[in-house]
């Protein structure tokens, strides 16, 4: 995520109840801040059967999926924008700090393996300015291992607000959605190409890697 989204997010973990993006034309996506929270949730047991390595968890959120690797012993570092996300992570056991995921890093062009889990592929609402990004983290023959809509869901890009319950909607912020029928394409053209796709529990992924 970017520095901007930060009060919108530490809003939402904090309520940890269901809220929902808005798009500018009233169209609605929810999101689960409470399934962020949990110990893990239905499709994380594949995700992170195949990350190895130094792996990087961008917008790590609450550190679901940060604490998860600690606990196996796997080198792990998480970031958020959200001081709620790196508080969480960190009580959780995970290693986070507070970092915009296009701000220096450490170990860039060392990371085997890059998170993007529950929709960050999403973030800033350039899919095609992140992926060069993690591209640009990774080490050689490294991955991203990004979470994607459904096939037949199309991508899509713009400004959302977030609602949370019956308070008034967050200031807009930039976000996306990657369909998973869009991701080849998408990967091509960011120096990346996709190894593998999957799903489990109702989420699609994919692995991309460096050409």
């Amino acid at each position: 995520m970017t520095t901007s989204a930060a009060p919108t997010f530490d809003a939402v973990l904090r309520a940890a109840t269901k809220a929902w993006f808005v798009d500018s034309a009233g169209r609605s996506r929810p999101l689960d801040p409470l399934a962020w929270h949990a110990r893990e949730i239905p499709g994380d047991d594949g995700l992170l059967a195949r990350t190895y390595g130094s792996t990087l968890d961008v917008g790590c959120g609450p550190g679901r999926l940060t604490a998860a690797l600690t606990e196996v012993g796997r080198v792990v570092l998480g970031i958020d924008v959200s001081e709620a996300a790196i508080r969480s992570t960190r009580r959780r056991g995970g290693r986070a700090i507070l970092r915009d995921v296009f701000a220096p890093l450490p170990l860039e062009g060392r990371w085997h393996s890059v998170l993007l889990a529950d929709g960050n592929i999403g973030i800033a609402g350039e899919p095609t300015r992140l992926l060069r990004r993690c591209a640009d983290l990774l080490a050689p023959g490294g991955q991203v291992l990004a979470e994607l809509d459904p096939p037949g869901v199309a991508s899509w890009s713009g400004e959302v607000r977030v609602r949370v319950g019956d308070t008034p909607d967050s200031p807009p912020l930039r976000w996306a959605y990657v369909g998973a029928d869009d991701i080849a394409h998408l990967a091509s053209s960011t120096g990346l190409k996709v190894r593998s796709t999957w799903t489990e529990g109702g989420r699609w992924f994919a692995s991309l890697t460096t050409r």
